[in-house]
């Protein structure tokens, strides 16, 4: 009967409407329902509540540098697996796989770029990346780039975001915190700026080293910044923590960072802080100054001066 053999219609079949529609998301924060395209435009911020989901390495330093500035440095350094460290997998196994999944080679990229002109020595870390843990090649890398900046006198921010050391590298990653802090301290010793941005989580090894040590401290709204995670400590302690105990805003409030700032105005303020800490080209004369007076009075106005100067980067 025709009714039977005639061809099947054929239907097109469209796996994607024409406004580009890839899915709807409930937001972790507010629950909400947003559109993942108005997620994606709102610099990965749900338009809700403001809640900043995490950004990989790539769209930072999209967000951050100059359209075509940013050149990187020592991507040809890449991770091994010299202690053949095997736990549910092997190391190198879940090497492979976060080189797939993130397609970059390590948990963090460097190199230079402009922001807002602003010439800078830049380091952003990945948590797409084995959540971001810093093993000895990301401790070569941010070490390499700190002497890149100290060497070209050039202001260095660094973006964190971190479960803290690679335990697949034991001992090796654990170095990585004294050798990045110790190259901080040359660049401190010359006086040029380093800016840390916090981000959503940073903790352990990476908060207790080179991510703490900034000139200035910013951190993003809401953002988990600590050394031991609030579940850790409340198995130690026996007591529950606070509900906002360890996010930024309560770390704002008890002094361990300087400010927050949302990602839309991050790029904004990060190249005023730059601006302000490199283009100050007042020439202080204290012999000339302090022409006449006498050496206690020399060193007290000395002293006033110092604590003006920091009083000042505090409040800005």
């Amino acid at each position: 009967m025709s009714l039977f053999s005639r061809d099947k219609p054929k239907i097109k079949v469209q796996t994607t409407k024409s406004d580009n529609f890839s899915g709807w998301l409930k937001c972790t924060h507010c629950t909400e329902l947003i559109h993942t395209n108005e997620l994606e435009n709102n610099n990965n911020c749900c338009p809700k509540c403001d809640y900043h989901y995490r950004l990989s390495a790539d769209a930072r330093l999209k967000l951050l540098a100059d359209e075509g500035s940013f050149t990187e440095f020592y991507g040809n350094l890449e991770p091994c697996d010299p202690l053949k460290f095997v736990d549910t997998e092997p190391y190198a196994e879940r090497l492979t796989r976060a080189k797939d999944k993130t397609s970059n080679n390590e948990a963090v990229i460097v190199g230079s770029c402009m922001i807002k002109d602003h010439e800078v020595a830049i380091g952003v870390m990945d948590f797409n990346f084995m959540g971001g843990s810093m093993g000895s090649i990301v401790g070569e890398r941010l070490t390499r780039i700190i002497e890149y900046a100290l060497q070209q006198h050039l202001p260095l921010v660094i973006v964190s975001t971190s479960g803290g050391a690679r335990m697949q590298e034991s001992i090796l990653s654990l170095m990585q915190m004294a050798k990045t802090s110790a190259a901080l301290a040359k660049l401190h010793e010359e006086g040029i700026p380093y800016i840390s941005v916090l981000t959503n989580p940073t903790s352990g090894g990476v908060t207790a080293s080179f991510a703490s040590l900034g000139d200035i401290i910013i951190a993003e709204p809401g953002a988990l910044i600590c050394f031991a995670g609030p579940r850790v400590i409340e198995q130690t302690i026996g007591q529950k923590l606070p509900p906002e105990a360890q996010k930024s805003e309560f770390l704002l409030k008890h002094g361990m960072i300087d400010c927050i700032v949302r990602r839309h105005d991050l790029r904004d303020k990060l190249a005023e802080f730059i601006g302000y800490l490199t283009n100050n080209d007042r020439c202080y004369s204290e012999e000339k100054t302090l022409e006449g007076f006498t050496d206690e009075t020399k060193q007290h106005s000395t002293i006033t001066h110092e604590k003006t100067r920091e009083n000042s980067l505090i409040s800005v």
